[in-house]
C-alpha cells in the first residue's frame, strides 16, 4: 500500500505548505518516489513550487496541462459525467523524485456538493461516491506511477472538503506554531475529528466504487515550528507555548484519538527515531530570510545553494549554517515519517 499522508492544522500561518514541499523533497532526496498534493484551493504549494507569482501563470498552465491538476481530475465525479476517474497527470519538479498533483481554486466549488453527499447519501444514492473521490483520485494516481508516497497539503479549515481528505489518508500530521491560538486549536481537533471519523463511517462499505479505507487514518504527531531559536534551542518564551501544546496534545487529543483507533502507538514513535518525545515529531525554528530565497529560487530551505542564498561574508556564513540545520531537521524528520508509515 502506498501511504497518503496529510498535514493539516485549522489554524493558519502553522508552515503546513512549506513543510509540505520541504518534507516532500527531503523524502525524494532519500530515494523514495513523492507526490506532493496541493489540495488547498488557495493553490500556495503549486505556486511555490512551479514559481507562479500571478493568474496568468495558473491559467497558462490550466491550459497547456489539462488533466493535471486536482479540479479537473474529479470532474468526472463532481459533474456527473457517469465516467469512473483516471489517474491524474502528475507535474514534475527540479528533484527527479518529487512531483505535483496542482491545485485549482475551483475545488472550493466541490466543497458544497462533498457536503451534501456526506449527510444526505442515504437518500440520494448517486451521492454515495462523491466523498471517497478525493483520495481514490491519489491513490490510483500514486499507483499509476509507482509512487512511494502521497503527502498532501490542506487547508485551515473543518469543511467537508478536508474531513474526505483526512479521513481517506493513512496517516496524519498536524504542523503547529508556538501560541495561545494553536493550543486551541489542538483541543478543537480532539473534538473535530472523532466527528469526521463517525461521518465517514457509511462510507468505508466496499460495495461503493470509491469506498474510504476500512481503519481511520494515524496520528504520527505534530511538528514545533516558526519559534525564535537561541543557543540551538527554542527561546525560553516560545518553549513555554511549545511545552503546553505538547501537554495538550498527550492529555486531550491522543486519548480522544486512541478511543477512535487514529494514532501511532508509542513503541511506533519511538522507534521512528523521533527528536522529542511523544508526540512532538521535532522542533524546526523559525525559516526567517531563508524562506524569502526559497521561494524566490522555488527550492527547500535545505537545499538553497551559497550562490542561491544572495548574501556574503558573515551573513552568509550565519545562513549557511542555518541551512545546513535544516536539512539535518528535514531529513531526520523524513526518516522518521518513513519508519512510521513503512515506506
Amino acid at each position: 500500500m502506498i501511504p497518503l499522508i496529510s498535514l493539516f492544522n485549522h489554524k493558519g500561518g502553522v508552515s503546513k505548505t512549506t513543510t509540505a514541499f520541504n518534507l516532500g523533497w527531503a523524502m525524494a532526496d532519500r530515494g523514495k518516489r513523492v507526490l506532493i498534493v496541493d489540495a488547498d484551493p488557495q493553490c500556495n504549494l503549486t505556486g511555490t513550487v512551479l514559481g507562479f507569482d500571478g493568474v496568468n501563470d495558473f491559467s497558462d498552465f490550466y491550459k497547456n496541462s489539462p488533466g493535471a491538476n486536482i479540479s479537473d481530475c474529479l470532474a468526472p465525479v463532481f459533474q456527473g459525467m457517469g465516467a469512473q476517474l483516471t489517474p491524474a497527470t502528475i507535474t514534475k519538479t527540479p528533484n527527479p523524485n518529487l512531483f505535483l498533483l496542482a491545485g485549482n481554486i475551483d475545488l472550493s466549488e466541490n466543497e458544497t456538493q462533498i457536503s451534501v453527499a456526506l449527510s444526505t447519501s442515504a437518500a440520494i444514492p448517486a451521492l454515495q461516491n462523491i466523498p471517497g473521490s478525493v483520495c481514490a483520485l491519489l491513490r490510483m494516481t500514486a499507483a499509476a506511477n509507482k509512487l512511494d508516497a502521497v503527502i498532501v497539503d490542506m487547508s485551515p479549515s473543518v469543511g467537508a472538503l478536508n474531513q474526505c481528505l483526512l479521513m481517506g489518508s493513512d496517516y496524519f500530521i498536524v504542523p503547529t506554531s508556538p501560541d495561545y491560538y494553536c493550543n486551541q486549536a489542538i483541543s478543537s481537533l480532539a473534538r473535530v475529528l472523532p466527528r469526521w471519523n463517525i461521518g465517514v463511517s457509511l462510507f468505508r462499505s466496499p460495495t461503493l466504487l470509491y469506498p474510504f479505507p476500512v481503519a481511520p487514518p494515524k496520528f504520527c504527531g505534530i511538528i514545533s515550528q516558526r519559534y525564535r531559536p537561541r543557543s540551538g534551542n527554542p527561546a525560553q518564551s516560545f518553549q513555554q507555548w511549545i511545552d503546553v501544546i505538547k501537554q495538550t496534545v498527550l492529555t486531550e487529543l491522543v486519548p480522544v484519538l486512541t478511543s477512535n483507533n487514529m494514532v501511532v502507538s508509542v513503541p511506533v514513535f519511538n522507534a521512528s527515531k523521533p527528536s522529542d518525545s511523544p508526540y512532538n515529531l521535532i522542533n524546526i525554528a523559525d525559516f526567517n530570510s531563508l524562506i524569502a530565497q526559497s521561494q524566490k529560487h522555488n527550492t527547500p530551505v535545505f537545499a538553497l545553494s551559497d550562490a542561491q542564498i544572495e548574501q556574503v561574508g558573515i551573513i552568509l556564513k550565519t545562513m549557511k549554517e542555518s541551512r545546513d540545520t535544516f536539512k539535518k531537521c528535514f531529513d531526520s524528520l523524513a526518516n522518521s515519517i518513513e519508519s512510521i508509515a513503512g515506506i
